[in-house]
């Protein structure tokens, strides 16, 4: 595993015309993660990974700063995959200009996590669109608990004319079917049972909506159960179809998305 600490290196030693696989990290590295990078190293010659925490999708200072990391445990995993090529940016090095810190959106995409998170979207665009537009990879591989920042980037890619195929993972996730995620170090063992709780939940939920369609009109009733819940608190609870995000879907064409605060940690999934 070769280690880079900029862009402008990783460039002049690696040979992008090969057929190279991009897992963009921001560190804190679980299963989830791996799945990512194992499906790369099927698919592609070469993987690279970065880490870079993303200031600019951050809307508080505070939840920047309490992001779990342990970089250490981050490259000890890596180097045991056999990983190509790891990246650790510096901002500047990401960020050479202030101008490219954020991309707007437009009004139709500001739905479900744009609404309750300002600003975070276009930060995460503005991270993968530097970096997509200083490394050429083959693929880039992304996970399905983060659905709407997929659909999110796959316009991006397209409205930029990047030659890069987006290969989805489905979501990692535990015995106790709660998605796997960097801030789940953040939880309890209360915190993750009740994580837990909703996430199954959820899953037979759909299952029945798959059943009978009409079920859907039972989603206020899930969503005042959950909330009910000590130290829950959702954001949104919503059914969309999960080829555009809009409101119109149909039994063969939905998902659904929660976002919510577990004991003030913010957890996202879908289903």
């Amino acid at each position: 595993m070769i280690i880079f600490k900029s862009i402008n290196k990783l460039n002049k030693k690696v040979d992008f015309k090969a057929s190279i696989g991009f897992v963009p990290t921001m560190g804190s590295l679980h299963k989830g993660h791996i799945s990512l990078i194992n499906s790369s190293k099927k698919i592609c010659k070469k993987t690279l990974v970065s880490i870079f925490i993303n200031p600019t999708q951050f809307n508080k200072s505070s939840d920047l700063k309490k992001y779990p990391r342990n970089l250490k445990k981050d490259i000890n995993i890596l180097k045991k995959l056999k990983i190509d090529y790891l990246l650790l940016p510096k901002t500047s090095d990401v960020y050479p200009k202030r101008r490219h810190r954020k991309i707007k959106l437009n009004n139709k995409d500001k739905i479900m996590c744009c609404l309750y998170r300002p600003g975070h979207f276009e930060g995460v665009l503005a991270v993968i669109n530097q970096f997509l537009s200083n490394i050429k990879p083959t693929y880039i591989f992304l996970g399905e608990k983060d659905y709407q920042q997929i659909f999110l980037i796959k316009k991006l890619i397209k409205k930029k004319n990047f030659k890069i195929n987006v290969y989805q993972c489905k979501t990692v996730r535990t015995q106790n079917k709660i998605a796997l995620s960097s801030r789940n170090v953040l939880l309890k063992k209360n915190n993750l049972l009740k994580s837990s709780y909703i996430a199954k939940l959820l899953l037979k939920f759909k299952s029945q909506i798959k059943k009978n369609f009409l079920l859907k009109k039972k989603l206020v009733k899930i969503y005042e159960k959950i909330n009910k819940l000590k130290n829950i608190k959702i954001e949104y609870l919503e059914i969309r179809s999960k080829k555009d995000l809009s409101k119109n879907y149909n039994k063969n064409n939905f998902k659904i998305f929660i976002a919510y605060y577990n004991n003030k940690i913010r957890l996202i999934d879908n289903y």
